[in-house]
């Protein structure tokens, strides 16, 4: 007698399948953009099936955000409570690069987490906080601890290619330089920065878009209506399709004053400088003056350009690669040994010090944590 055929068996590992899945899905489009329906195509079954799992999508993504710290935290607790810091580093390093698809959700979508959730998010992550400020020698042993792992937290938010291994090499060497990084080393920095000056708000268009950034910026795009935005600037809401033809449009011009801004600090900081190392902390000091100064709108650029559709995002990757690049080649120069690929992996590891440390200094602009910040973010790179 010929046996039937064999019944399909369901993965014991479903549910976690799922979470690394919505993880990656909910980092690459965002909270809003992403679908149910996407998610469960990603993992292989049916949106029924996923509904099995997870009432709603809310329950998903918030499942999605804890996911990650309880790794690290679980890395954590099974090292050694005498290890030395690179081992802790080193723990903390293997468990973000494993995950790098799907754990760079707090950095940009927990702010769509209700209140209970993401105060229990933060109470998770200063736990991982701590253990590392415990090995890190004074002063400012929690800033720099934060710096530390806004180095190697900076592999979730790009797609650049590398080997497993050497990506947890240089991270952690990165991570390491910061963490031992003399937080007065660049004293003086801020005051060497010259960024173009704010635009003024000078037409009613661009009245609108001075008031929808700290709007998206605090809310996040999909929460904020036009209404809002024609409140804050004193317009009816249908007047503000006279200057633009839908809220989308708002955003992408947010997005292009980012990158125009970004490109004038990069030209005044490479203005006479001939020496590549004297380049990089000259275009360290305007990155970290920029997103001081233009905090609101640089959230914005970062968090809400992958929400985009692909016609509106392209040229913005574009404006972005390009200003990598420069960074990638002062790099390249300063550090020969490093290939295009590394270069580019310790520029996102400099970005990344420089979020982290800005948001635990809940971007007070002042001249002493420009210089601060500059100087973490500069031991990333070796400067």
């Amino acid at each position: 007698m010929t046996a039937g055929p064999t019944a399909a068996t369901r993965p014991h590992n479903r549910k976690q399948l799922i979470v690394e899945a919505a993880g990656q899905v909910f980092s690459e489009r965002g909270y809003h953009a992403a679908s149910m329906e996407e998610i469960a195509t990603a993992v292989g079954i049916s949106a029924a099936a996923l509904y099995r799992h997870f009432p709603n999508k809310y329950a998903l993504f918030a499942g999605c955000a804890e996911v990650m710290v309880d790794r690290l935290v679980a890395a954590l607790d099974e090292t050694p409570e005498d290890a030395a810091l690179a081992d802790v580093l080193a723990a903390l390093t293997r468990v973000t690069v494993a995950h790098r698809a799907s754990g760079g959700l707090y950095r940009w979508e927990a702010r769509y987490l209700e209140r209970a959730d993401r105060r229990l998010l933060r109470a998770k992550f200063e736990q991982v906080v701590a253990r590392v400020a415990a090995r890190v020698p004074a002063p400012a042993e929690r800033l720099r601890a934060v710096a530390a792992l806004g180095a190697i937290g900076s592999v979730t938010m790009h797609h650049t290619s590398i080997a497993q291994r050497r990506i947890e090499e240089l991270l952690l060497a990165s991570a390491l330089r910061v963490a031992g990084t003399d937080p007065g080393s660049a004293a003086g920095s801020a005051g060497l920065v010259e960024l173009p000056a704010p635009p003024v708000p000078r037409t009613r268009r661009a009245e609108i878009l001075a008031a929808a950034v700290p709007l998206f910026a605090r809310d996040g795009f999909a929460n904020v209506t036009n209404g809002q935005i024609a409140q804050a600037v004193g317009l009816a809401p249908s007047a503000i399709y006279r200057h633009y033809p839908g809220k989308i449009d708002i955003l992408v011009a947010a997005c292009l004053q980012a990158a125009g801004l970004l490109a004038q600090a990069v030209d005044r900081s490479l203005y006479e400088r001939s020496d590549p190392r004297s380049a990089l902390m000259s275009l360290t000091a305007a990155y970290v003056a920029y997103s001081f100064e233009h905090n609101a709108l640089n959230s914005v650029a970062e968090a809400e350009i992958r929400g985009l559709p692909a016609d509106l995002r392209r040229p913005l990757i574009l404006a972005q690669r390009e200003y990598i690049a420069v960074w990638e080649q002062q790099l390249r120069s300063a550090r020969p040994e490093l290939d295009p690929r590394q270069a580019r992996l310790l520029v996102h590891s400099d970005f990344g010090v420089v979020v982290e440390a800005g948001r635990a200094l809940r971007w007070e602009d002042t001249p002493g944590h420009r210089d601060i910040v500059t100087a973490l973010a500069a031991g990333a790179l070796t400067v």
